[in-house]
């Protein structure tokens, strides 16, 4: 049986290292895309492959369209095909509205909504040709309902769930799947500017009384990528404890 392969961008930190490890558990072959995380990255890669996994560590900016290119490129080389798309990169940034610059704004979409569009155009031409795919999108709780001093960041986060919910109309002829999830507060280095106060707010906030880990979302997601899931695209999901109801 031949291995599924997955593509995950930003997988060399957080949600994005554990869903590569949990893809790489069940069977994926990986492309483990990074632009500043060199050595974690690398690190991560050998981790997998000491254990005969086959992935690859690759440094490609999400927004640059041609280094976006030359990683699927190099994706289908090794792999011969891609079956699964993670578009996980993303920054963060808490700031009064009023305090964003140019710079913040433009650097916010650059990043976590023209990424997408780089990559998942990039992709598409492979998966429609082949008449099968998964698309899995990282959004957010704050792309459904807005987050006070994340504005260009909830902006961003709620435009990846309009383009999940159209790209899914467009490519299901083909055979493509195409969902967003969007975590809640997850315990990752995003939440390294929090104080103990803070995250026992959250915690008090979050009906389930605990803060999301980067394996529930990684869960999530082997189930959106597994043939369980194929009558599902479209659909936004949410891994928030109930956090946002």
């Amino acid at each position: 049986m031949v291995n599924k392969t997955a593509i995950i961008t930003g997988a060399s930190k957080g949600i994005g290292k554990q869903m590569a490890k949990t893809f790489a558990e069940n069977g994926y072959n990986l492309l483990i895309n990074y632009n500043n995380s060199k050595k974690e990255a690398e690190e991560l890669c050998q981790q997998l492959n000491s254990k005969g996994i086959i992935a690859y560590a690759y440094r490609a900016d999400v927004s640059d369209r041609k280094q976006v290119d030359s990683m699927v490129e190099f994706c289908i080389k090794r792999f011969r095909n891609i079956d699964l798309l993670i578009n996980n990169a993303g920054v963060a940034q808490s700031i009064l509205f009023t305090d964003i610059t140019q710079d913040d704004w433009k650097r916010m979409i650059d990043i976590n909504l023209t990424g997408v569009f780089n990559c998942t155009q990039s992709v598409a031409k492979y998966m429609i040709s082949e008449k099968k795919g998964k698309i899995i999108n990282i959004s957010s709780i704050w792309g459904m309902v807005g987050g006070s001093c994340e504005v260009h960041y909830s902006t961003v986060k709620a435009g990846i769930i309009g383009f999940t919910k159209a790209l899914a109309k467009e490519l299901g002829p083909s055979n493509i799947q195409v969902n967003s999830i969007a975590p809640g507060v997850i315990q990752t280095d995003m939440l390294k500017g929090l104080n103990d106060k803070d995250l026992e707010e959250l915690k008090y906030d979050t009906p389930l009384m605990r803060l999301g880990t980067a394996d529930d979302i990684a869960e999530c997601a082997l189930f959106l990528a597994s043939d369980k899931a194929d009558f599902i695209t479209g659909q936004v999901i949410s891994p928030n404890g109930g956090f946002v109801i």
